[in-house]
């Protein structure tokens, strides 16, 4: 009897021992599966509304030089790569056609001066005095005409960034250029260069002169330049329900030049949103779908959620549910399952 007693107590000890053993184990098994994470606080910010586009570089002003007649060139003053001041002689026409011209011209303007005292004294009709006066007026438009045309003259301050004629050529009139013009020299202004986005029209009543805006190029990766909107187009165009805006550069040091390309980006409004790091969105597998976990009582919980703007390395994120002041997972979330057990580091 006392050795079944003892028996059964030795029984009993063992079953107890094992019941703890396994307790601790299924305690530590559970403590093993909680996976660790990081986590920061959801909350809106303040950010601004951009909107990226692109476009090609262009010169502030250029110009086709050349004169409205065709003619014998004397001089090109100029090569390509000089710059020019606004008023300098650039090209110069042969001037056998206007002598001939400023001589009558002279002669008309003493013979007006002559008809002005005649006529205040009765001497000459009024209809001779008129016929002068045409004469006259035609032939001064024609002298100033000529000499424009003679002295070609820089409109505006730049540089010369083609030549097509040498001196003693006869200049012919044809169109010479890429753009179907006729041209002995083209003067393109370059300290200052513009760009033409086209807009989608809800953006119309956002979009200000002054308004600022900023260039990149890939031929200077990491850099921007800054510019301004300078001219917004009054009208909407049917087709592309887009409207024209011209964005000015600064370029005094000319490191940017025509025919660029670029990416502009305009800040055209500004708005209350969630922003996360991009890693910290996922994809569901399969799908497009986009979500997040967020550490709700030591558990990931999966939170879908909509895109929106892009900054960088960061996304705009638009959840199903509210989730402002919650936790965001930002570390380990590739990991994890929904209702994965979890402990925050």
């Amino acid at each position: 009897m006392k050795t079944m007693r003892k028996i059964m107590a030795l029984g009993l000890l063992a079953l107890l021992t094992f019941a703890c053993d396994k307790k601790d184990k299924t305690t530590e098994i559970e403590t093993e599966k909680a996976k660790n994470v990081k986590v920061v606080t959801l909350q809106k910010k303040r950010i601004e509304v951009q909107r990226e586009y692109t476009a090609a570089i262009n010169a502030f002003d250029k110009v086709y030089l050349a004169p409205t007649v065709p003619g014998r060139i004397v001089d090109v003053k100029v090569e390509v790569n000089d710059k020019v001041q606004k008023g300098q002689p650039v090209v110069m026409m042969d001037e056998a056609q206007l002598l001939q011209l400023e001589v009558q011209y002279k002669n008309l303007e003493k013979e007006m001066g002559r008809m002005d005292t005649l006529i205040r004294y009765g001497s000459v009709s009024q209809q001779i005095y008129d016929q002068t006066q045409a004469q006259y007026i035609a032939t001064k438009t024609s002298y100033n005409d000529l000499k424009e045309n003679t002295r070609l003259l820089a409109p505006f301050n730049g540089v010369v960034t083609n030549r097509f004629y040498d001196d003693k050529e006869i200049y012919s009139g044809a169109p010479n250029t890429q753009a179907g013009k006729a041209a002995i020299v083209i003067i393109e202004q370059i300290e200052k260069l513009k760009v033409n986005l086209n807009v989608s029209a809800r953006f119309f009543p956002l979009v200000k002169n002054g308004m600022e805006a900023q260039l990149s190029t890939d031929i200077y990766p990491g850099q921007h330049f800054a510019g301004k909107v300078s001219l917004v187009y009054p009208t909407i165009d049917p087709d592309t329900r887009t409207f024209t805006v011209e964005i000015t550069i600064p370029n005094r040091d000319l490191t940017l030049r025509p025919g660029m390309y670029a990416k502009v980006k305009l800040n055209l409004d500004q708005k209350e949103a969630l922003i996360v790091p991009s890693s910290a969105v996922l994809m569901q597998e399969g799908t497009a779908n986009r979500f997040i976990f967020i550490a709700e009582n030591n558990k990931a919980k999966h939170v879908a959620v909509a895109l929106g703007e892009r900054f960088d390395d960061q996304l705009e994120i638009i959840p199903e549910t509210p989730i402002e002041g919650k936790k965001l997972i930002v570390t380990g979330q590739s990991k994890l399952d929904n209702g994965d057990l979890i402990e925050v580091k």
